[in-house]
């Protein structure tokens, strides 16, 4: 498992830092805190705005 951080593309605001097995997994994993079954069910409108999602190297 790797560490990933999700940010809004367009601020560079983080909008999730954690554990996953991939970048969908991140994305699914922040939308599910966000109160979202998965990444795919957020709004177009929030999605439309672009995520950025790093693989971060802590070691």
């Amino acid at each position: 498992m790797a560490i990933f951080q999700v940010r809004q593309a367009a601020t560079g605001a983080i909008l999730w830092t954690g554990g996953a097995e991939n970048e969908q997994q991140a994305l699914d994993a922040m939308a599910r805190e966000a109160g979202y079954a998965d990444f795919a069910a957020i709004p177009e409108s929030l999605r439309g705005a672009g995520t950025k999602v790093d693989r971060l190297n802590l070691g």
